[in-house]
């Protein structure tokens, strides 16, 4: 074949397989350690849906819901790693990571109500947390509510002295290890997608979470008590590979950031729907007492847990700390 016939298959050949290349979407590998009817796992869905539809297919998100990708400890690894694009993590999950001021969210009683989060999350404070992840190889993208934790146990969970010796599943953070150490207890690190069966068992007695992770979990089917303590909080963080966004052509990733917008509108109105009906689930199904703490009650809790705000003020910050008050204050709670 003619020398130059040949340069022009080749030539077309490539010219093709460019063309191939250029029409195939980016795909977002979006990775969670919770169910799909959950806040996080509905807001996934529909960030899914968003994104599709905004970039008119030039982008195609895959979300991996119930840790089939990774688990809570490997996730953060993975996102770094650019193995997966973008994760929604817990935001006790960064202090592990070496950004300590994300665990003022573990911090019991900080937030006295959603407003007060809200003032945290949506304005400078929030912003400036997400600042420092870029450094970690991350970009903060958005904040998404689940909502208030309540305890449960093999035992009623009335007072703090109720908790003594309790073995209590936490994820890892240093706040919520001494959360639980104020309250005579023994913190056990465990990854969520292993806290069914160790309550099951035995392997721990108890365990904080949201209602609706409870409920989807199944947790309230080997968890005889539950008490509506709403002592501490769990939202969770909306990150990607920083390199990855980066890279993305500013029309896909300002399409991206609507999409996003309109996705945490979304599961943040959802999130408290979420947890009443999941409450409604397991009173229905009847085998769990749950527990409902009078006003007396809840400050005699607040107290116990009070002084972990001052122990980890070092560790977290004093000035984030101090911060986070002011805006209750603002907004007149003490």
């Amino acid at each position: 074949m003619n020398r130059s016939i040949v340069h022009l298959v080749l030539a077309a050949a490539l010219a093709c397989t460019g063309s191939a290349f250029a029409q195939a979407p980016i795909v977002i590998k979006f990775s969670h350690v919770v169910a799909h009817d959950t806040p996080k796992g509905k807001g996934a869905e529909r960030f899914k849906e968003l994104a599709e539809k905004a970039t008119n297919g030039r982008v195609k998100v895959e979300v991996y819901p119930n840790s089939t990708l990774y688990k809570d400890k490997e996730e953060l690894e993975a996102l770094q790693l650019g193995a997966v694009q973008m994760l929604a993590p817990s935001l006790a999950k960064f202090g592990p990571l070496g950004v300590k001021e994300f665990e003022v969210f573990d911090l019991p009683y900080i937030f006295p109500s959603k407003d007060v989060l809200y003032r945290v999350t949506e304005g400078p404070i929030g912003k400036n947390l997400f600042k420092k992840l870029e450094s970690k190889g991350i970009t903060g993208l958005a904040y998404w509510d689940n909502g208030f934790k309540v305890m449960s146990a093999n035992k009623p969970l009335r007072t703090p002295a109720d908790f003594k010796g309790l073995k209590m599943r936490i994820q890892s953070s240093k706040v919520l290890d001494a959360q639980f150490r104020a309250l005579g207890a023994n913190p056990q690190v465990m990854a969520f997608s292993e806290v069914y069966q160790a309550l099951q068992t035995g392997v721990v007695d108890g365990t904080e979470n949201t209602p609706s992770n409870i409920y989807t979990q199944k947790m309230h089917e080997v968890q005889t008590n539950l008490t509506m303590s709403n002592h501490g909080y769990i939202g969770y963080a909306v990150i990607v590979n920083k390199k990855f966004w980066d890279g993305l052509p500013p029309d896909i990733r300002t399409a991206l950031e609507g999409a996003m917008k309109d996705a945490t509108k979304y599961t943040n109105a959802i999130a408290q729907q979420e947890n009443d009906q999941a409450m409604e689930g397991i009173k229905k199904a009847g085998k769990t007492t749950i527990y409902q703490l009078n006003d007396a009650q809840r400050e005699e809790w607040r107290k116990a847990m009070l002084p972990v705000q001052k122990e980890m003020a070092g560790r977290i910050g004093a000035d984030l700390v101090n911060s986070v008050n002011k805006e209750s204050a603002a907004l007149g709670f003490k």
